[in-house]
């Protein structure tokens, strides 16, 4: 009997140690000598201190920044662990809200943003992905629409003229990869970064424009 079985047993311990741990230490270290940035997680440094994750967005609400799509992700309540309180960018807890269209928690939420966002830039049309969250609730990419509507609260913040912002914002939204995949966009984390990049002040600039920031 241990003669028929020998066979599998040989095997699956060859293919746990070929998948399990060869395969992922190899593409590990592969990715490291290739992609060392993005491998160790598109980390983002200011003054030799990690503030965060090109991949992962922050909430940002001072004035002087881009600020990214509304995130559902939520934490533990650390009054009643049974419950839980909202921590948009929770990377801990990725996920949306999972409301439907039809949900009045979710209408009264974009309506609420609709109205605060019209009264930061009455000219324009609010960009869709400023009132709705993305399914992971991390992303840190908003569209250029999303981007050029906030110049004017940027600008007036940062004492700077709108066009000057705007072309700042124009400067670093990112193409579609290959030319063909994905959608233009701004990083707001890494547009964050950019301010002491482009010297408008000693603190991060904003949003892909994509939403990698470091406060």
């Amino acid at each position: 009997m241990l003669r028929e079985i020998r066979p599998a047993i040989v095997v699956l311990i060859a293919l746990t140690l070929i998948t399990g741990l060869v395969y992922p230490l190899a593409m590990t270290g592969i990715a490291g000598v290739i992609f060392p940035h993005q491998a160790q997680g598109s980390l983002i440094e200011r003054d030799g201190k990690v503030v965060g994750s090109a991949l992962i967005g922050q909430e940002f609400k001072s004035d002087k920044y881009f600020h990214g799509r509304p995130s559902a992700t939520t934490a533990p309540d650390p009054a009643d662990a049974t419950k839980t309180v909202a921590a948009p960018y929770n990377a801990a807890n990725s996920g949306g809200s999972n409301l439907g269209p039809s949900n009045e928690s979710l209408i009264d939420r974009v309506q609420a943003d609709l109205d605060t966002l019209r009264k930061e830039n009455p000219a324009a049309s609010v960009p869709a992905d400023l009132v709705t969250t993305s399914a992971s609730g991390l992303d840190p990419d908003i569209s250029p629409e999303a981007a050029y509507f906030q110049v004017p609260r940027v600008a007036k913040a940062r004492n700077l003229t709108e066009n000057r912002v705007r072309q700042l914002v124009s400067d670093h939204v990112e193409e579609r990869s290959l030319g063909i995949l994905g959608e233009p966009g701004r990083r707001t984390t890494q547009a964050e970064a950019v301010t002491p990049i482009i010297h408008i002040s000693a603190h991060p600039f904003p949003t892909h424009i994509r939403q990698q920031s470091c406060q």
